[in-house]
């Protein structure tokens, strides 16, 4: 099998900062704990993950799995590898950030100590090990050894144009070593246009990209292609605290009244994906019937109607305590970011239609970033990069963008990070996203799409996430 990488800067899991290389590295190196096609994790390396105390873990790992070279895997491993990466050049030193210690118990066991807990720490424990011994006298940043892991594939050799993968006797796994792929032949390029061209002319089978406009570069025949949800989540947070605002139906209303379609086709041309929910891009713990709200503008009039709203005048008002007040709102957004404006456009047209007035601020980009962080909005076109994990306190919790709290779900946040039995927190889930959908804090718009884009010479079911696109690989092949 042929893969292609632009851009390429390093092998080495721990220190490369190109995307396409990490996705390629869990071929070759593993994890304590893998995330699986519907974002559920599960042992790797780690044999056993308990938590202990709110801020202790202890991982258990089975010294007769082997490193490519033969020796055993031991706990002073997953030490070395934690140091590393807290010595910040990774773009894993995000999931050691927390870790305050590690102990080792014995050789197959460590004790992590964090510095504050950590709901669902386990997927921060996602990140490649590598061998203690095998650096040995290194200096590992400058090292120029050619890194082993304990994958499916092994680094065979090395040049400024290939990479050639074989496939690793001493896997583990031996219930996959029948893979028909013997081996992968990793194309290096300097641009992402050699790398199309290349895909062209034959000479690549399969590569991924979060390239908006595909087609232009490789044409619309000849491949086949994988389709997946990102984690770059577009959102609109109210102020709850505002006086038009705090009110869950008026937040509804608004959200009926907005057609996310509409914002997707005409200003992304369907090159991203309509997004209700933070859980909304594949998670085991996101029901999309319960979090997808259509978009009906009768429903959005009965919202207002049913709250004492009444649309006089051209323009919606509600008289309370010899008070009147009229429906006016305003949507901030970033001027440096056209197609956020343009969305902000395309809701105020949106709202203007069922009479809903709305003027939008537009900021520079220092300005928009105090707005945010003091919550001086009314509403804020605003995004986020999701989390593999599915810990949501941040879009709830006392002090989050929209100024929201809910007794019941702190309840529920509080009581999630701590549960183990999948169907109960599939059941604790599904009432945050009901409470949710009752008092809509927020509303989701899009998140971005990444392709997987394979050659009619490869034979096989293509699926993947943004975690990894190389699922089932074992049963690929060539033709």
């Amino acid at each position: 099998m042929r893969l292609g990488i632009s851009n390429f800067d390093t092998i080495n899991p721990l220190l490369t900062k190109n995307k396409e290389v990490l996705n390629i590295d869990k071929l070759i190196f593993e994890p304590l704990i893998h995330i699986k096609e519907n974002y559920e994790t599960e042992l790797c390396l780690a044999t056993e993950c308990s938590k202990t105390s709110e801020t202790s873990y202890i991982i258990k790992i089975d010294n007769n799995r082997k490193w490519q070279d033969g020796s055993p895997l031991i706990a002073k491993d997953i030490q070395f590898t934690i140091d590393r990466l807290k010595e910040g050049n990774s773009i894993y030193a995000y999931n050691v950030e927390k870790i305050v210690g590690v102990e080792i118990l014995d050789a197959n066991t460590i004790k992590i100590n964090l510095s504050e807990e950590v709901p669902f720490f386990e997927y921060n424990l996602t990140f490649p090990i590598l061998p203690n011994n095998y650096y040995l006298g290194e200096d590992f940043v400058q090292s120029n050894k050619t890194p082993i892991g304990t994958g499916m594939f092994k680094i065979q050799a090395m040049d400024n144009a290939n990479i050639t993968l074989t496939k690793n006797e001493k896997w583990w796994k031996k219930e996959k070593l029948d893979s028909k792929i013997e081996t992968i032949q990793i194309k290096l390029y300097a641009e992402i246009g050699e790398l199309y061209n290349s895909f062209k002319l034959g000479n690549i089978d399969v590569f991924t990209t979060a390239n908006l406009n595909l087609e232009q570069y490789i044409g619309t025949i000849g491949y086949a292609k994988t389709e997946f949800k990102g984690r770059e989540f577009d959102y609109l947070a109210f102020n709850c605290q505002d006086e038009i605002l705090k009110n869950p139906e008026v937040r509804n209303a608004i959200a009926y009244a907005i057609d996310k379609n509409h914002i997707v086709s005409s200003i992304y041309n369907n090159q991203y994906y309509v997004a209700d929910f933070p859980l909304d891009y594949g998670h085991y713990l996101y029901g999309a019937e319960e979090s997808t709200t259509p978009y009906e503008i009768e429903q959005a009039k009965n919202r207002l109607i049913s709250n004492g709203w009444e649309y006089k005048n051209n323009r919606w008002q509600k008289k309370e305590k010899n008070k009147t007040t009229r429906l006016n709102l305003t949507i901030t957004v970033n001027s440096s970011n056209a197609n956020r404006i343009a969305v902000a456009e395309n809701i105020k047209a949106s709202l203007e239609q069922i009479g809903i007035k709305v003027s939008i601020h537009k900021v520079s980009e220092a300005n928009y970033k105090k707005i945010l962080e003091n919550k001086n909005y009314q509403i804020i076109l605003t995004g986020v990069y999701n989390s593999y994990s599915p810990d949501i306190t941040s879009f709830f919790q006392t002090g989050n963008l929209q100024n929201y709290t809910n007794e019941e779900m702190n309840q529920l946040l509080a009581e999630v990070k701590n549960i183990t039995d999948t169907n109960l927190l599939k059941e604790k889930y599904k009432r945050i996203i009901e409470i949710y959908q009752q008092e809509k804090p927020f509303i989701g718009l899009y998140r971005n799409k990444q392709t997987i884009v394979k050659s009619q010479n490869l034979a096989g079911e293509i699926v993947g996430n943004n975690y990894f696109s190389y699922y089932r690989l074992e049963h690929w092949y060539r033709f």
